[in-house]
């Protein structure tokens, strides 16, 4: 027997301190993958060489000491991590647990003072540089993936208060990848560039991501133009899909992974096309996705996997798509709150922090504290909220006929 009471308040308490906690810090913090931001590595040039700066890189993603304040990296507002902020604000706001409504204004600002600069149209990238396998992302370089976040915030925003300049940002994000990243092959493929507009190798959960976009604003305006682009490029990637359910990370050579939170993208985001593009077109595929995500990443205890065949590390960003994800599955059949309920309690436990935040990753023989804002902190804060909105009854939401 569930009792919901306890976990309400459970959740309400983790909630409010990691709030706080946030708040605190102005919204920014640190990132797993910020190492290129080292004022002391542009110094000493040692950001010259491609694998230097992937070196550097996964050294400080791996070290559980953090390194970054003797390699003079500051703590930056990130665009992604903001508009994560921002959906739990509204979700929070209908819980009224919001002590501010002008956070929701406010976090709106942001987005906008941290668009991209170089291009005419509304889209947004990362507060650090970062280099991939193969190529270098300058800081702020716009890309689909932030830019999806950021505008899905938008629309949030848009669905909470009818805030027509939310809804014409989020189109504009739209066009943004109808008119820079997407693209078609001579292959009769379609995708979406990332993350640079040159790219043109499939990435499938930026595939899903983008298309659940366009689909969504299709909804809100009515505009036909983004649901061609929107369908071409889903039913390349869903086609992908593996015969046991899973998709592979992206199709170039070397991104051949699945793991849990791309895996949850997928999902969520063919979710959204199924409800946005008003088609059930990709019905039996999120079936056999999600219970391939079900049977293979997760362990004991519901412990989400990072890996489908590896269980360590146990992160953070995974916990937090994996609370998303299955509260959004668990309406389906033989899916309940219990999945959701263990994962938060084996959190609480292993990767709480009394302070008020959650640690990165937890391996065999150590833990991984340190708090890094969008990975962690901004992934968990709307988790939480996303739990407590579905748990709380109606009746005791703020703004219901039962509100006090």
């Amino acid at each position: 027997m569930v009792d919901s009471d306890g976990i309400i308040e459970d959740l309400r308490r983790t909630t409010l301190k990691l709030l706080a906690y946030c708040r605190d810090n102005n919204w920014a913090g640190y990132d797993p993958y910020d190492a290129l931001n080292s004022g002391l590595l542009r110094s000493l040039g040692l950001d010259n060489s491609r694998l230097s700066r992937l070196l550097f890189t996964q050294f400080l993603k791996r070290s559980p000491f953090n390194f970054r304040p003797l390699l003079r990296i500051p703590k930056t507002q990130n665009p992604k991590a903001i508009a994560l902020f921002l959906m739990a604000f509204l979700k929070l706001s209908r819980l009224g647990l919001l002590e501010h409504n002008v956070w929701i204004p406010s976090m709106v600002d942001k987005l906008e003072a941290l668009r991209s600069d170089d291009s005419p149209y509304r889209c947004w990238g990362y507060s650090f540089p970062w280099q991939t396998r193969t190529v270098l992302v300058p800081r702020g370089t716009p890309n689909i993936v932030c830019t999806v976040f950021a505008a899905n915030a938008l629309l949030d925003t848009y669905e909470y208060n009818q805030d027509q300049n939310c809804l014409a940002m989020a189109r504009h994000a739209a066009e943004y990848l109808l008119h820079t990243l997407y693209w078609e092959g001579e292959d009769s493929s379609a995708g979406f560039s990332y993350p640079l507009p040159s790219l043109t190798t499939h990435i499938h959960n930026a595939n899903f991501l983008g298309a659940a976009l366009l689909c969504r604003v299709y909804h809100h305006t009515g505009d036909k133009n983004f649901v061609t682009p929107a369908f071409n490029v889903a039913r390349h990637s869903a086609s992908k899909q593996n015969d046991d359910g899973s998709w592979y990370y992206g199709e170039a050579p070397g991104q051949n992974w699945i793991d849990n939170f791309h895996t949850a993208y997928n999902l969520m985001a063919l979710r959204d096309i199924q409800r946005y593009g008003e088609t059930l077109e990709f019905a039996s595929r999120i079936a056999k996705g999600f219970a391939f995500y079900r049977n293979h990443l997760f362990g004991p205890e519901s412990v989400p996997r990072y890996y489908h065949a590896q269980t360590y590390p146990v992160d953070t960003h995974c916990i937090a798509n994996s609370l998303i994800t299955l509260l959004t599955f668990a309406g389906t059949k033989g899916q309940s709150i219990e999945g959701p309920i263990a994962i938060f309690k084996w959190a609480m436990n292993h990767m709480w922090d009394e302070h008020g935040f959650f640690y990165y990753q937890s391996w065999p023989l150590y833990t991984n504290k340190i708090s890094y804002i969008r990975w962690s902190q901004a992934w968990m804060l709307l988790a939480l909220s996303a739990f407590m909105e579905q748990l709380v009854p109606a009746n005791k939401k703020a703004g219901s006929s039962g509100d006090c």
